[in-house]
């Protein structure tokens, strides 16, 4: 059996509420850092009619979708790429998605992961193609939660590179990748989902 992540599992149905509608029959979904896998598994057992690409840098991560992988034998669920937002793209991915979904990774990883993803992006989605990025991050019209503010201190403990973001710098980066900030949603556990919009953009041809 795959490992399962608490928060994962408390998420899961949230996003989903946020997500589905605007996920078109059949859509096209990169979902990058996608930790143990669950949040694949949930939306094409919801969604048979996905095309989910899930990835993940780390090995044990990637194992573990796998396992998800194995068990939902389903079109929905594509076959799992261990990759990093630092790798050259495999040929798998260079395409075009109708969205790009990152869960809680911003925050645990450099800025330099958040540029790269806005980079990969700009070149993914295709015509009013949907960006979400979901997790804690600083927001300028209110104050930080007392939890959020001790979350990131242990954050920076870790790994000074690390910690959360300031919504306004990441709407302001993905704006010069010509990535358009459309909505805050406030999510459970003071998280918030953040969507942007991306004009048509294809795939350079090879």
């Amino acid at each position: 059996m795959p490992s399962l992540s608490p928060a994962a599992e408390r998420n899961k149905g949230p996003i989903f509420e946020i997500l589905n509608p605007l996920l078109p029959t059949g859509a096209q979904v990169m979902e990058v850092a996608s930790g143990t896998g669950q949040h694949a598994d949930y939306f094409c057992e919801k969604r048979p009619d996905l095309r989910w690409q899930p990835s993940d840098p780390d090995q044990a991560s990637f194992e573990n979708i796998m396992e998800f992988y194995r068990a939902r034998k389903s079109e929905a669920f594509q076959e799992p790429i261990r990759w990093s937002v630092f790798d050259p793209l495999p040929e798998p991915l260079q395409r075009s998605f109708d969205a790009v979904v990152n869960i809680n990774m911003i925050h645990i990883s450099p800025w330099e992961a958040c540029l790269a993803l806005l980079d990969h992006c700009k070149i993914w989605l295709a015509s009013g193609g949907l960006l979400h990025l979901y997790g804690p991050f600083i927001l300028g019209d209110r104050p930080t939660a007392a939890s959020n503010l001790a979350f990131h201190q242990s954050l920076q403990a870790r790994d000074p590179r690390w910690g959360l973001r300031e919504l306004d710098q990441v709407v302001a980066a993905a704006a010069t990748r010509g990535l358009l900030w459309k909505k805050t949603i406030d999510m459970p556990a003071n998280n918030v989902s953040v969507l942007f919009s991306a004009p048509r953009r294809d795939f350079p041809s090879r």
